[in-house]
């Protein structure tokens, strides 16, 4: 009897796994995406992207839902406010260069987010913007002073004015951009503090792309303080077993992090703009140690091989066994739209429809796993490209 119950139970043992052979490589089938509705063939919005865009344009047009839904993220943290606003304000920037019939709707609302951004940082301080443990140290500028909230703040100011010009936004983008190269310029590995005496790569970055688009607008030129910042990151900010930029260090330089996955795909993209070569090096470093793909499905991990971290609020947790990253997937979905890497974009978006649970409803689109920064870093992973493009063609024919 006990052998009977034993081969009934290795029956189904093995019929279950004969299953899940014939269903797991195939199951990516029915979540593969059509790219086209991803991705305009020619120049324009495709539908999900105008999808993902009239979700976020409801927000900034209904206070109540906006305030919800930033409660929400502010609840876990303060960042994904400030960040969800510079993803916005890029992704309409792109959108406004690639639908001029429709700038005037897209500046609005971008005018909007930059104002009451700057506005809260005017009444509520840099920390409104910042994590708590901002308070515990004292940065080493004379007045508090966070090259994410000054980096951000002036891209999204550039980001407005490359699409068409604001005279009064010059002078306040100006003065964003000269704290940013006196706090770099400070550092003896030429970058400034996210957080007391904690340098972000990512924010450095931003920081990069940003000066190179004051360039354009303004007639400044900054080419000798990136070209130095290239050259001394390559030397003392570059984990050596990986080649990775590490994602966080001392104003000295001395690493905090190793190379991350939810930064180095944004990084990879900044220096799109600042040095293509040390760009594109980067994003293949990326690809080839974190990048994954199981029966279809693309992920990210947060950490190379050679390196180990611990989950935080931007890693988001890890799934065990597949070492995978919410915040580093999410985050390559820019890379790989950036660089132009079809074969894993399609894999991740695969991924995306699988596992972020997309709810439509009329004409809007989200997505259930995320929320207002990781649906605007997908908007911005769709519609990217113009913008760039504009900063590289003004750089070729200066």
């Amino acid at each position: 009897m006990k052998h009977a119950v034993l081969l009934r139970a290795l029956g189904s043992l093995i019929a279950l796994g004969a299953a899940a052979a014939i269903w797991f490589p195939a199951m990516h089938l029915f979540f593969r995406p059509n790219m086209d509705d991803y991705f305009a063939v020619k120049s324009g919005i495709s539908p999900k992207a105008r999808a993902i865009a009239a979700y976020q344009l409801d927000l900034w047009k209904d206070p109540g839902k906006r305030t919800r839904e930033v409660a929400r993220m502010r609840t876990s943290n303060a960042e994904w406010d400030f960040m969800g606003r510079t993803f916005l304000v890029l992704s309409l920037a792109n959108m406004a260069l690639h639908e001029p019939d429709r700038q005037e709707e897209y500046l609005k609302v971008m005018d909007r987010i930059i104002e009451e951004t700057i506005r809260f940082e005017n009444d509520k301080g840099i920390y409104f913007f910042l994590m708590d443990y901002a308070r515990e140290g004292k940065f080493s500028s004379d007045q508090p002073a966070s090259i994410f909230i000054d980096g951000e703040t002036a891209l999204m100011l550039g980001a407005r004015r490359m699409v068409r010009e604001r005279t009064d936004y010059k002078p306040m983008m100006k003065q964003r951009i000269d704290r940013l190269v006196k706090m770099m310029t400070k550092g003896p590995v030429l970058c400034a503090e996210s957080y007391p005496n904690e340098c972000w790569m990512f924010c450095n970055t931003v920081a990069l792309a940003t000066l190179r688009i004051s360039d354009v607008l303004d007639g400044s030129d900054h080419s000798a303080f990136l070209k130095k910042w290239v050259a001394t990151a390559k030397t003392k900010l570059i984990d050596v077993k990986s080649g990775l930029l590490f994602s966080s260090f001392g104003l000295d330089g001395t690493p905090l992090d190793g190379p991350e996955g939810s930064s180095i795909w944004m990084v990879s993209h900044c220096l799109q703009i600042v040095d293509p070569s040390f760009a594109n090096d980067q994003y293949a470093r990326a690809r080839k140690e974190l990048a994954t793909t199981v029966f279809g499905f693309g992920y990210a991990k947060e950490w190379p091989a050679c390196w180990r971290g611990s989950p935080d609020i931007d890693s988001g947790p890890i799934v065990p066994v597949l070492d995978a990253s919410a915040g580093s997937s999410g985050l390559a979905l820019i890379g790989a739209s950036a660089f132009k890497d079809s074969v894993y974009l399609k894999a991740l978006i695969t991924s995306l429809n699988f596992a972020a649970f997309p709810n439509k409803q009329n004409n809007t689109l989200r997505y259930c796993a995320s929320n207002q920064v990781g649906d605007a870093v997908i908007l911005y992973s769709l519609v990217n490209g113009p913008l760039w493009d504009k900063v590289l063609r003004a750089k070729k024919a200066s």
